[in-house]
């Protein structure tokens, strides 16, 4: 499973990533790497859950962040 992240900078600085493939992992960060960093957590937060009740089985994930 190929994850995108697709990244943007807020006017205030900010850097928010976001997963549109796993609706709801979105997170904010101080700089770029830090939001792809927490939002990669989140989502294996996300898919562990879904394992782990049944709607989902993997064997491989990548992260792609968008330039």
């Amino acid at each position: 499973m190929n994850l995108e992240i697709e990244l943007d900078q807020e006017t205030d600085g900010r850097w928010i990533a976001e997963m549109s493939e796993l609706p709801g992992v979105l997170a904010y960060g101080s700089t770029r790497d830090d939001a792809i960093s927490k939002t990669k957590v989140l989502a294996l937060r996300v898919i562990a859950d879904r394992i782990e009740h049944g709607e989902s089985t993997l064997d491989t994930i990548a992260f792609v962040a968008s330039p």
